[in-house]
């Protein structure tokens, strides 16, 4: 398995475990996947990477900014997304391990993410890879019709914003 960083040409693929992660319905709010245009336009530019295996894209994490206020320019938020036929196999510790290493050289002192409270499996990634739970938010909206208990989980840099 290689990790590199995200490119426009990968994007099909992204879209693809993107959309399988919608189809779980514990996956996230969204309904549709984006367009290259808005998903690249929400994500950093740094931090971005797909993991790949003979030529086959296993799963994808990028960045995205918390808030445009300056107190916040070292907080973003993850978003890791496997492959169906991946999942439960090691691809996404080794991706959240990268985004980890690679937030840090880019300045980031704390991973925060979102997820819900029946999506056990992320969960138990991000308490892997150094995650805690900080809060939980009850009927934060509705998902077919349904509303969707949110838990939220970050991770505190012991290199980063120590001063």
């Amino acid at each position: 398995m290689e990790i590199i960083s995200i490119k426009k040409h990968h994007y099909q693929d992204i879209a693809n475990i993107y959309k399988q992660g919608i189809e779980t319905g514990i996956a996230t709010f969204e309904t549709s996947v984006p367009t290259w245009e808005t998903w690249n336009d929400s994500k950093l530019l740094h931090s971005r990477f797909i993991a790949v295996d003979n030529n086959d894209v296993l799963g994808w994490v990028a960045l995205s900014k918390v808030s445009s206020r300056c107190v916040y320019e070292g907080v973003a938020e993850v978003s890791i997304y496997i492959a169906e036929n991946h999942r439960g196999k090691g691809v996404g510790k080794i991706l959240m391990e990268n985004v980890i290493r690679e937030s840090e050289a880019n300045g980031i002192w704390t991973l925060q993410s979102g997820m819900f409270a029946e999506n056990e499996a992320t969960i138990a990634l991000h308490k892997i890879v150094g995650f805690r739970i900080i809060g939980y938010r009850e009927k934060i909206g509705k998902l077919g019709g349904v509303w969707k208990d949110n838990v939220i989980m970050e991770r505190r840099s012991k290199v980063v914003g120590i001063d």
